[in-house]
């Protein structure tokens, strides 16, 4: 069983901001798998969906995303998996907008959403999909990036990329290799 967990903020005013694009890939993963966030549960709206004959769990969580680590943390404990099982998909400011970048491991970064789950669950060792959202021609402290909303030129470039991102998570939880996922994905 799989955890696909996307990170974003819970509240409207976040929808289309950069630090949302966990919570659209998740939903993109949602709506390719034919299910819906109907559940709370967790500190987070989950999803039930069957992959490959498997149970997977999808969850956006609303503790905001400073706090994700709380969320992912006591959906572990509740479906009794580990991080091995865990795949967390979030915005990237050190990576190029557009780009989609999986790992199977590996620091924070510059993520205080992943500085979270990472402290909470005590382990760096679960994929991440990493979704690329820096402007080269954009010169503002990350924080008012992250959350300011996409630029409507660049919608649709971020859409595909969430959608990349969803078709990588629902690859590795139907059986492929994070590696043959990164083979595949990346770029």
């Amino acid at each position: 069983m799989f955890i696909i967990v996307g990170l974003g903020n819970p509240e409207e005013k976040y929808l289309k901001t950069f630090h949302n694009m966990g919570y659209i890939a998740v939903g993109e993963v949602a709506a390719k798998l034919g299910v819906k966030f109907k559940k709370k549960e967790c500190e987070a709206f989950t999803a039930e969906a069957n992959v490959g004959g498997e149970k997977v769990i999808l969850a956006r969580p609303v503790t905001y995303m400073n706090a994700s680590g709380r969320a992912v943390k006591q959906l572990l404990a509740k479906y009794k998996t580990d991080e091995a099982h865990l795949i967390v998909l979030y915005d990237d400011y050190d990576i190029p907008k557009g780009s989609v970048r999986i790992r199977p491991s590996g620091s924070a970064g510059t993520h205080n959403g992943m500085r979270s789950i990472i402290a909470e669950i005590g382990t760096q060792n679960f994929t991440r999909i990493r979704i690329g959202i820096r402007d080269s021609e954009v010169n503002i402290p990350i924080i008012n990036y992250v959350l300011s909303e996409v630029k409507r030129e660049d919608y649709d470039l971020f859409i595909s990329s969430c959608g990349r991102a969803a078709d990588a998570a629902i690859a590795i939880a139907k059986g492929d290799t994070v590696e043959s996922a990164m083979t595949k994905f990346n770029g």
